[in-house]
């Protein structure tokens, strides 16, 4: 058997499995992009802060794609769950998970699921001369993940502190919307670009 037929069988044998050796650093070095993009962040007087995580997550799924991206945030919560310092403000450990902020960060993988499946969805149903199509359907997407994860950590909030659903509006969502519609806009420009830049380099 000739080293090329052995390599060859290899690739195929990698393939057969759910994630190969490659992905997995990609997914890695997404969860530790994750956890430093994750640091920089506003404090906000009601305890949510302002932070990139609802900017680089999204990302991550577009550019891993839905199943990698949504691994890579997988990893990054159970770093911060086991008490890796990772959450926004160097914080970790499962009590930062169960306390006010807590909704955002659990919903954190639809944020890079919904991302990676409206990236995917708009590439099949966006045909030659339509590529609008595709950022209709992938800004949908990031909107749909965004609403989702305010959703839950607005219910998390009111569970955990208490306060009333319009208490926790002005303190999980409204002061945020303004910003969320800076990064989603940031993310449907910028996220397909470092997709096919990645692309490129592993072929």
């Amino acid at each position: 058997m000739t080293d090329a037929t052995t390599i060859k069988e290899t690739n195929q044998t990698v393939k057969g499995q759910k994630i190969s050796a490659a992905e997995i650093c990609q997914i890695a070095v997404f969860a530790a992009i994750i956890s430093v993009v994750s640091q920089i962040s506003i404090p906000m007087p009601a305890g949510v802060p302002m932070t990139l995580q609802t900017l680089i997550i999204p990302i991550a799924g577009i550019v891993l794609g839905r199943k990698k991206g949504t691994i890579a945030t997988l990893i990054y919560l159970i770093m911060g769950a086991v008490g890796l310092p990772v959450f926004a403000g160097f914080a970790g450990g499962l009590g930062k998970i169960l306390g006010l902020t807590g909704g955002f960060l659990i919903s954190f993988p639809v944020l890079s699921y919904t991302a990676g499946l409206g990236d995917n969805l708009g590439h099949k149903f966006s045909g030659l001369g339509k590529k609008y199509i595709y950022y209709i359907i992938l800004v949908a997407s990031l909107v749909i993940g965004a609403t989702i994860n305010y959703i839950f950590g607005t219910i998390w909030f009111v569970v955990s502190s208490g306060s009333t659903f319009m208490a926790a509006l002005s303190a999980c969502v409204i002061p945020f919307i303004p910003t969320a519609i800076i990064k989603i806009a940031l993310i449907a420009i910028i996220a397909p670009m470092l997709k096919k830049r990645l692309s490129k380099l592993l072929n």
